[in-house]
């Protein structure tokens, strides 16, 4: 941050508080899915929404980057789509005769990428490099992007023809996985009602900007700072450990995936006003970081088994700290 006057955390955390009252100005009824996306955003992570079309993953993603204020770009992945179209290509300059490189996409602040099962792998791993390491290598130079950082991704569920499934090591890049449902009948009349009175989502009329970049960095700072004690890191281990022993379980959370829930649970400690990370935060986010992770083995699916199903048995099973 420029200004190194320390913010208070109470100002900070209503400052989030105000994002998700923001965005609910545009989305009616999915306001697990704005918390998702704010938690990842306060713990540096990125998110895929998947849901069947229509629930308005692509409208949460643009309002939301509309109430935080920051750079956001929309890549609609295509079969045809190349890795240079994400993340950026050497263009030859006839003027000077020389090669330059040419920003993707990528470089914003927010990237929306919009059915990102839709494209090959080879392109949904342009995405790789910039979601661990927050750049872009090409031609033997490594390009920073901006800070802070998010990849919000959708993919459809239901559609298989003409889609390609992400591979292990994408899907570990992202934070979470969000469930995006349909709304309950209220929320349903309630977004009718929007559009009934004008509103238009291609507008986002009376979605601002409620906070700023360095209230944003500084809420990641505080977050980050919340603390963890030996008992609670003890039971996301033996969480992350019973899912390797779970006999639907092909393969369980790795220390990467214990990290992540860490990270998340301290950035949902933070906004909850907590000073430390309890079991009931780690219980909280388990499932959106976790149910991406597991690979279950092919008899269980056969029997219908989901991952959402072994990580409630998985809490179940765990004795929590006291």
């Amino acid at each position: 941050m420029n200004d190194t006057r320390p913010v208070d955390d109470e100002t900070l955390r209503q400052a989030m508080h105000r994002v998700r009252a923001e965005v609910d100005k545009a989305v009616v009824g999915q306001a697990g899915t704005v918390t998702g996306l704010l938690v990842a955003l306060l713990a540096r992570g990125h998110v895929l929404l998947e849901g069947v079309p229509g629930v308005a993953k692509t409208l949460v993603v643009r309002s939301f980057a509309r109430a935080v204020g920051l750079d956001t770009k929309r890549v609609q992945f295509t079969p045809d789509l190349m890795p240079g179209d994400v993340t950026g290509s050497l263009v030859y300059d006839a003027r000077t005769g020389e090669f330059e490189f040419r920003p993707g996409p990528v470089f914003t602040n927010i990237l929306l990428a919009d059915e990102i099962n839709r494209t090959p792998p080879k392109t949904q791993a342009a995405l790789l490099e910039a979601m661990e390491e927050r750049q872009v290598s090409a031609d033997g130079e490594s390009r920073p992007l901006p800070d802070p950082f998010l990849v919000a991704a959708t993919q459809n569920p239901i559609e298989h023809e003409g889609t390609y499934t992400l591979p292990e090591a994408q899907l570990d890049r992202f934070l979470m996985k969000l469930v995006v449902g349909m709304p309950e009948r209220d929320a349903e009349v309630s977004v009718l009602r929007l559009h009934a009175d004008g509103f238009s989502p291609r507008l986002l009329t009376g979605v601002t900007a409620v906070v700023s970049d360095d209230e944003i960095r500084a809420a990641q700072d505080a977050a980050a700072r919340v603390q963890v004690n030996d008992d609670v890191l003890g039971y996301v281990v033996d969480l992350a450990r019973a899912t390797r022993l779970s006999p639907s379980v092909e393969l369980g959370a790795s220390p990467r995936a214990s990290t992540a829930l860490l990270a998340a649970a301290k950035a949902w400690a933070w906004l909850n006003a907590s000073t430390a990370v309890t079991p009931d935060h780690v219980q909280t986010m388990l499932m959106p970081v976790w149910r991406h992770r597991l690979q279950l083995r092919p008899d269980a699916q056969m029997e219908g088994v989901t991952a959402d199903a072994v990580l409630q048995s998985v809490v179940q099973q765990t004795r929590v700290p006291i």
